[in-house]
């Protein structure tokens, strides 16, 4: 399965879900944002959105600061 993720292709040898790709490369998914397609996915959804061949992901880090 081909990706783009954050611009860049990336192959994975499976289908992952939101959660499973997080995990996979070590992102706790409390510290950010994540767009699929253009769309961006409910927190409560990464379980269940499955990404396919071909999808774009991008995912934000959220950075606090003052």
């Amino acid at each position: 399965m081909e990706i783009i993720l954050n611009g860049q292709k990336q192959v994975f040898s499976e289908p992952l879900t939101v959660a499973g790709l997080l995990d996979r490369l070590g992102i706790h998914p409390k510290s950010i944002v994540v767009e699929k397609n253009l769309d961006i996915v409910d927190r409560e959804n990464f379980e269940r959105e499955t990404i396919r061949d071909g999808d774009t992901v991008e995912i934000i880090r959220l950075v606090g600061g003052g």
